[in-house]
């Protein structure tokens, strides 16, 4: 029972922390599971413990109330306990594999496609502005080109990048 109370007072408290911002990336989770270490330590982290010691008192509890015997009740609890330990882990796992950087990279623009948005002087006589599709969000690039004038709403193609904030482009 005490486990139980304790685990689950622990795990709502993560819960509210978390519904209001506190501890997103600042759980004690390591990643050992690289080809060196101990893999059972890339599990621990402060919810899968507090998840652990919820349902190792819930499974206790549980086996108690069916009138298992002693023994039995702690094998179901550890049992209980570990799995969750284990899901939990899993599913922090998966979590964190979802994250995405959400940098737009010029780099990536090569090849890409857009539109002439302020008029760009030809044979790199000064620059302009383009807006292209880059990593499924709209961007916006200052663009040079060595052809000739490019004025606005004119389809293009980027070329070539210049420096990270202007890219080199010619008339698609």
């Amino acid at each position: 029972m005490v486990c139980t109370i304790l685990g689950g007072t622990l795990v709502v408290c993560l819960l509210a922390a978390g519904m209001f911002g506190f501890g997103g990336d600042h759980d004690t989770d390591h990643d050992h599971d690289a080809g060196h270490g101990n893999v059972f330590f890339g599990m621990l982290s402060v919810r899968a413990m507090t998840s652990a010691l919820l349902f190792f008192g819930l499974g206790g509890m549980t086996a108690r109330y069916y009138n298992a015997d002693e023994l039995a009740a702690f094998g179901i609890a550890v049992g209980s306990g570990v799995l969750t330990l284990y899901l939990v882990a899993l599913a922090m796992k998966s979590l964190k594999q979802l994250k995405a950087d959400g940098t737009a990279r010029v780099e990536r623009a090569v090849g890409c496609t857009g539109t002439v948005y302020l008029r760009i002087p030809g044979a790199r006589a000064g620059a302009g502005k383009v807006q292209l599709m880059l990593q499924n969000r709209t961007v916006e690039y200052q663009a040079m080109t060595a052809g000739e004038e490019l004025t606005t709403g004119r389809p293009i193609k980027v070329v070539a990048i210049i420096n990270s904030d202007t890219v080199e482009v010619e008339a698609a």
